[in-house]
């Protein structure tokens, strides 16, 4: 066999492995992610929910969470083997029993944790089958063009390429750039899809934690008003309205910070998403470029222009199956965190990373903001209930002072309180109001003035009675919270939001990460058996130089007429 023969049929070996172990990461690929098994049909008909559906009504508030300053304290270091030291939960600790590279290749044993060197170290230790070969193709295609090149004249011989071996290596050829300009598309749609499902995931996120700023600062102006709220000069104590300054401080603490982690992790995820999307993007476009491109030029023979593109081409594959690599450990590290996620849930209580996303607040605030706000809503309708029983319902004296502006008619009803004495829940009695017709129905006591005297029956004057509504709206507003609240207590609404994103986002970001992931291995294949067929198809033109390629021709026929001219001079 000639040493043309040998050396293309080392390169083209170097491919078909090449071919055959792609499909095989593919498919180990496929197979990792835990029974989600997706079809394209399936991953196109799930649906995506900007924000929890929750219910209409106080209960709408349902599902809130929020975040404790002191779970805000920064990454958390991990020993190699062992999760924080705060941890009582090590999430997928079996899909993350990797070799560590970090670690002298032994296997890591600290679960998912994004904070930790460690992990990473194992997670992309599965992405170096593409980076070996990313290696091994640089290294022996790059030997082979050397040998080309040097051994040219050696290995050039005649023109001896058959014509039906030039049509097979040429229909190979197309074969091979259909193939890469199929990854290219696949890769385009991939990456594109992958992007949006990436930002969709984080702004819903981002979403749910505004949604729990927004409440928590919410709760705190109803608790500031309820603190200086005066019904006919009756006032909550003064102990009590410290108590609720210090809760304030605290709760917009907490919800200045909660804003802050989750928009901060958000942009950086969101940064590292738009340089891959680039990257993915100007590769399948150069890559498609120069697949098409080589393919016209070996049709038409430009063999010196050919021999650049081979040169460029092996770059771009190389760095191809890096990018395969690093897919590969995207691919591991999105399934790695959905798994996490889905333990977390069954575990809502344990100390683990995951708060460096969506934290839950710890029991003793979120019991504390709960009991002040039964509290101060207790309080809010005792003073109302004080004010209608004492002075509204009361047969005052002209010389009772403030209390007598001459109240007559019907008594009043009284506001009925939610909860009992213990802060438990209560229901109304028949002849209460509750918060939400209080209003209309008090409407009906309130009387006509002069002077500030009623002249006409009435147990309330107008400004009384707003008073009186004002501080109703306000216990209506802290009972409406008390949903959230609850949900605060037992991190459901952190339990929710990871449900979603495990249940609608993971699936179609893994199905996505694989097209990628798929694309970039056709494209790379493709482009690589595309590189070697230019050269044999340029090589096995009979005479094609001459035909089209007239540079070439002219640098073929110079030392020719040269040495017609010395034949003739000599004659």
């Amino acid at each position: 066999m000639s040493m043309r023969a040998r050396t293309f049929s080392l390169i083209f070996f170097l491919a078909l492995y090449s071919s055959i172990f792609c499909g095989k990461v593919v498919k180990s690929e496929g197979s990792s992610l835990n029974g989600i098994r997706l079809d394209l049909q399936e991953g196109i008909e799930f649906g995506r929910p900007n924000v929890i559906d929750f219910p209409s009504g106080p209960s709408s508030m349902r599902g809130l969470k929020q975040i404790l300053p002191v779970l805000a304290t920064g990454p958390v270091s991990v020993d190699a083997n062992a999760t924080d030291s705060n941890s009582s939960l090590i999430l997928a600790e079996d899909r993350t029993r990797r070799p560590d590279i970090l670690h002298k290749f032994k296997r890591y044993r600290g679960g998912w944790n994004i904070t930790n060197k460690h992990y990473w170290a194992s997670v992309g230790f599965t992405g170096a089958p593409g980076f070996i070969l990313a290696i091994l193709w640089f290294t022996i295609f790059g030997l082979a063009l050397y040998i080309l090149c040097c051994c040219r004249q050696r290995i050039k011989g005649e023109q001896q390429g058959l014509l039906f071996s030039y049509w097979i290596s040429l229909l190979l050829l197309i074969v091979f750039t259909f193939a890469a300009v199929i990854g290219c598309s696949l890769l385009s749609l991939g990456q594109d899809k992958f992007h949006r499902e990436i930002s969709d995931t984080l702004e819903f996120v981002v979403k749910q934690s505004d949604v729990i700023v927004e409440n928590l600062r919410n709760v705190t102006e109803y608790l500031q008003d309820a603190k200086t709220i005066s019904v006919a000069q009756i006032v909550i104590p003064q102990g009590e309205q410290d108590q609720i300054e210090e809760l304030n401080e605290n709760l917009i603490r907490a919800a200045d910070e909660l804003e802050e982690i989750t928009s901060d992790s958000a942009d950086k995820i969101q940064k590292a998403v738009d340089v891959v999307r680039d990257a993915l993007i100007v590769v399948a476009g150069v890559m498609i470029l120069l697949a098409v491109l080589g393919l016209l030029l070996a049709v038409l023979g430009f063999r010196h222009i050919i021999y650049i593109l081979v040169v460029i081409g092996w770059l771009l594959v190389a760095g191809t199956f890096i990018l395969c690599g690093v897919f590969t450990v995207l691919n591991n590290a999105i399934t790695d965190a959905c798994v996490a996620m889905q333990e977390w849930v069954d575990h809502p209580n344990a100390d683990t990373t995951l708060d460096r996303i969506l934290p839950c607040v710890d029991k003793f605030t979120t019991n504390q903001t709960l009991y002040k706000s039964k509290e101060v809503t207790s309080d809010l309708v005792n003073v109302t209930n004080q004010v209608i029983t004492n002075v509204a319902n009361g047969n005052m004296s002209p010389n009772a002072g403030a209390a007598y502006y001459n109240q007559s008619g019907p008594l009043m009803p009284a506001l009925c309180n939610p909860f009992d004495y213990q802060l438990n829940d209560r229901p109304c009695l028949p002849q209460e109001v509750n918060f939400t017709n209080a209003a209309q129905v008090w409407q009906n006591y309130v009387c006509n003035v002069s002077n500030g005297i009623c002249v006409t029956p009435g147990r309330v004057t107008p400004n009384i009675s707003e008073q009186l509504v004002t501080a109703v709206n306000l216990s209506y507003g802290l009972q409406h919270y008390t949903p959230f609240l609850l949900d605060l207590t037992d991190c459901t609404f952190v339990r929710e939001t990871f449900t979603t994103i495990r249940q609608v986002y993971c699936p179609v970001l893994q199905l996505h990460v694989k097209w990628v992931y798929i694309g970039l291995a056709l494209v790379s294949v493709g482009v690589m058996l595309s590189l070697i067929f230019w050269i044999i198809c340029t090589r096995q033109m009979p005479h094609r130089d001459e035909k089209f390629n007239p540079i070439t021709t002219k640098m073929m026929d110079k030392p020719s007429v040269q040495m017609e001219s010395k034949e003739k001079a000599s004659v």
